[in-house]
Formats: C-alpha cells, sequence, structure tokens
C-alpha cells in the first residue's frame, strides 16, 4: 500500500467517526509517526510497510475513539514553543496565548528598568504560561506550582526541553509551599467549569483531560475564591495578577478581586468576543 491511500484510509475512519477536520488530522498522525514532512506526505512514491501500516492503525483508531490529538503526538506549539503533554495534565489552548500576550506586556515594563522580577504561576499544569514568560526573560524568578506530580512532571520536561532553567516547578496546593514570598506577577488558568457541566463538555476533554484541572466546584469559581485569598499576602505593591476565565464569570471574578483589596479591574476579549482574562493591579 502506498502512504497516499494509507492517509485517506485513515482520514475515512476518522471522519466516520465525529473527528471534525479528519484530513488535517490524518496528516498530522501520519507525518508525525513517521517524522517526515507533507511534501514527502504528498510525494505519492512511498510504499507502507504492513508492520508501519499497523502502528498507523493503531494511532486512528485511539483518535477515532476520542483521544486528544495532542496525547497522541505528545506535544503542541504554543507560544511558538513546543509543549509536551500526555494523560494526566491539561492540553494547552489558544486562548492562553492571550494571557501570556498581556503578563508580557506589562512584565516589558519591570524588565526595562533593570530589577530582577519574580513571577507566580498557579496551577501551572504542562507549565506552558511560566515556560513561555521564562523565555521572553532570563533573569526572572518564576515559579509554578500544581498539586498534579504528573502535571510537575511534565512542566519540568518542558522547561528543560525549552531550555527555560530561571523556574522553579513545585508540587503543592496553589500559596501553601510558597512560605512568604511575594511575587510582581501572578498568573494562573485554574479550572474553571462547574461540576454540573463536565458530562457536557466534548469527549476529547470529559473522557480523557484530568478532571481535576477542569471542575471548578458547583459554580465554577471554587479555584478564584482561593487564590484571590492569598493574593494580598504574596502580591506585591503595584503588582499584576492574570486569570483565565470562563463565560460569563467576568462580574463574580471582578466582586472577588475587590473583596481582596484589588481596585483596578479589566477583561480581556477572546477572538469570539467572550471575557476570557482578567487583568487586575493591586
Amino acid at each position: 500500500m502506498y502512504l497516499l491511500n494509507k492517509l485517506r484510509e485513515i482520514a475515512t475512519l476518522l471522519s466516520s467517526n465525529g473527528v471534525k477536520d479528519a484530513a488535517k488530522e490524518s496528516e498530522i498522525l501520519i507525518t508525525e509517526a513517521l517524522k517526515i514532512d507533507k511534501s514527502a506526505l504528498y510525494s505519492g512514491d512511498i510504499e507502507v510497510s504492513s508492520r508501519t501500516s499497523m502502528q498507523l492503525d493503531s494511532l486512528a483508531i485511539r483518535r477515532s475513539r476520542g483521544e486528544p490529538l495532542q496525547y497522541i503526538i505528545g506535544h503542541l506549539e504554543f507560544y511558538g514553543l513546543k509543549i509536551n503533554v500526555g494523560s494526566g495534565v491539561l492540553i494547552p489552548r489558544p486562548e492562553t496565548e492571550m494571557l501570556v500576550d498581556e503578563a508580557i506586556k506589562y512584565l516589558e515594563h519591570l524588565n526595562a528598568q533593570g530589577s530582577r522580577f519574580s513571577v507566580l504561576d498557579l496551577c501551572t499544569g504542562s507549565g506552558c504560561i511560566a515556560v513561555a514568560i521564562a523565555k521572553h526573560f532570563p533573569r526572572a524568578l518564576i515559579y509554578g506550582i500544581d498539586k498534579s506530580a504528573v502535571a510537575v512532571h511534565y512542566a519540568s520536561q518542558n522547561a528543560s526541553e525549552n531550555t527555560s532553567r530561571n523556574i522553579n516547578f513545585v508540587i503543592g496546593d496553589l500559596y501553601e509551599p510558597l512560605g512568604d514570598i511575594r511575587f510582581d506577577c501572578i498568573v494562573s488558568n485554574p479550572p474553571y467549569v462547574k461540576s454540573r457541566d463536565i458530562e457536557k463538555l466534548q469527549r476529547e476533554i470529559r473522557d480523557y483531560e484530568p478532571i481535576e484541572a477542569l471542575d471548578g466546584g458547583d459554580d465554577g469559581l471554587e479555584l478564584y475564591r482561593e487564590i484571590f485569598k492569598g493574593v494580598p499576602h504574596h502580591l506585591k505593591r503595584g503588582g499584576l495578577v492574570l486569570l483565565e476565565i470562563g463565560f460569563g464569570q467576568s462580574p463574580h471574578i471582578e466582586s472577588l478581586a475587590r473583596t481582596a483589596g484589588i481596585k483596578t479591574v479589566g477583561f480581556l476579549n477572546d477572538f469570539a468576543g467572550i471575557r476570557r482574562v482578567m487583568v487586575a493591579k493591586n
């Protein structure tokens, strides 16, 4: 069998099992598995051995059952960086790059002053936010906290592979491992899906991504309450808090911020016009 025929075969399988962009995902599965580029794939002259065909079929079956493509190939691109992911760690979304953008804009001002500043990434997951910030500011001191040992493993791996040596990844529950350390900037993409809405999520998320990284409690705000409780003790005067938030949560998040003593609160809309990132200055 030629590789182009295998491509069509896999695309048909994925499409018949509800994968929306079956053609593109088939390309990615094959090129990643065989370590070839698209030009080689479409050259039309690559023959597939029975062993390779079985290997590709195995990957395609996993995807047809709903396993996320990113878990199958083991990585994705985030903010121009290769971020490794796998079962037990949340897959970074493009919307989270907005949070990184805003953090970098703010931190550029501190960087220009020549002082060494510090950043705390709560619920760090794969470490994508911390690593992206660390690549821009190699002199900054960055902490990434997550209570999942699996997540911290991936985060540490991502820091190493992206040569980000200025990050301390720690297993712990929010601020618990930090003592009295204060930061110039606190960032987080915490769980914010309401518990009752977990079952409504698409199968790739509901059945494969870690529930603890999605479930924000009865109203989706459980982790935000805990984050804001620690803000007065861990954010420096004049510091910035940047949080990714869910649909319709902005009024509640703003109330929590103001209760924590933060007077300047704003929001950024994502590409769908949804308030997605809270920007609050202490």
